[in-house]
């Protein structure tokens, strides 16, 4: 087992199997700026050129060699090569909703594939970022769990997503012009809390000011989860006050095993339990995620038992229509029984909301990410 997958090694029922792959190369974004200023020295150069090159990567989002001015153009190439190499080779990018929604395909430095998508609203930009390539939680309605696990993103790989979806905002490269990046989700494809210490330096490079990050805001983030119990308690003490967002899809066990076969390991009672913990911790309401299929987790009874077992905590229950994917045997439930689950949970004052989805064109929305070269 490589140490890549430390993490994921903790749940050996479901299928972590991937090969050794030779580890990307390092990145301002893996090492901080302390780090990369002491990398500097060791290669000769003054500890300054890290915090001049961090300032551009971090506060201006720039990546073109030709926009760091400020170093020697001697020894620019090679300072940029120490400290930014190149991790995300963009295949493709399709958009949809008019150029405001934008599926990018990326190609890692060992052949790996993931998916992001850069999503503009009339308030807002949300990047759904990926976490791992592939993942290995097997949900029969996602087309990420049936292509199965292949390997942990670095803190770079994942943090790159997010400088790439801040330019294309900040250098009007998305329709509506120019613009800032405010929100992302780690929404994409994998399990984030499979790659936990990973995703945690990740978010810490996010939310802290340049020259150290990018300066978002906390509570523009979300990490999504099936959940990962010990770590959805971990996350609640990191001091990070991001959104929670626990995939339930079911509100009973015997259904939850199939959907979510983790569930086999800690119960709806259990991943409830951790997420109020959570909610007491950081004072945030975590939110619900239950998609939405026709005929299966519809009925309106599971609507009232769901709420039930919501009432009286800091929970919103995100409701999302299913979204089709190739061979599935499932669909989205109708207007009428969505409605009628909506009412069924609102009877017990709790909040919820359907998902306004985007992307569904392009195979970029939730449960969509496939990763597909073709």
């Amino acid at each position: 087992m490589t140490n890549e997958l430390n993490d994921v090694a903790e749940f050996p029922e479901l299928k972590f199997v991937a090969p050794r792959r030779q580890p990307p190369p390092t990145h301002l974004a893996d090492l901080g700026l302390t780090k990369a200023q002491e990398l500097c020295v060791s290669n000769g150069y003054p500890k300054f050129r890290a915090t001049q090159v961090a300032k551009h990567w971090y506060g201006r989002f720039d990546s073109d060699t030709d926009s760091f001015t400020d170093l020697p153009a001697a020894e620019r190439t090679a300072i940029l090569d120490l400290l930014l190499p190149n991790l995300l080779t963009e295949v493709r990018q399709i958009t949809c909703d008019n150029g405001t929604t934008a599926k990018s395909l990326w190609r890692l430095h060992d052949g790996a594939l993931v998916e992001s998508v850069l999503m503009r609203y009339t308030d807002r930009a949300t990047v759904c970022i990926s976490s791992q390539a592939g993942c290995g939680m097997a949900c029969p309605f996602c087309a990420t769990g049936q292509g199965g696990f292949t390997r942990n993103l670095s803190v770079a790989e994942i943090v790159c997503q997010v400088q790439r979806a801040a330019a294309d905002m900040a250098f009007g490269r998305i329709a509506g012009g120019v613009g800032r990046l405010s929100n992302v989700v780690f929404m994409g494809m994998g399990e984030p809390l499979a790659n936990y210490n990973t995703i945690v330096t990740a978010i810490r490079r996010m939310t802290e000011p340049a020259p150290n990050g990018f300066g978002i805001s906390a509570r523009g983030i979300t990490v999504s989860t099936v959940g990962l119990v010990p770590r959805i308690k971990q996350l609640a003490d990191e001091g990070i006050p991001v959104t929670l967002a626990v995939s339930l899809h079911a509100p009973d066990d015997e259904l939850r095993n199939e959907l979510v076969p983790v569930n086999n390991r800690w119960n709806v009672r259990e991943v409830l339990d951790a997420a109020w913990y959570y909610a007491r911790q950081t004072k945030r309401r975590v939110s619900i995620e239950y998609a939405m299929i026709k005929d299966i987790n519809d009925q309106e009874w599971r609507g009232d038992r769901l709420g039930r077992i919501l009432r009286g905590h800091l929970a919103h229950v995100n409701l999302i229509p299913l979204n089709p994917t190739p061979g599935s045997k499932w669909t989205a439930s109708t207007p009428g029984a969505e409605s009628a689950f909506v009412a069924a949970i609102e009877r017990h004052g709790v909040a919820v909301t359907v998902r306004d989805t985007r992307g569904r064109e392009i195979e970029g929305a939730c449960g969509q990410l496939a990763a597909n070269p073709n």
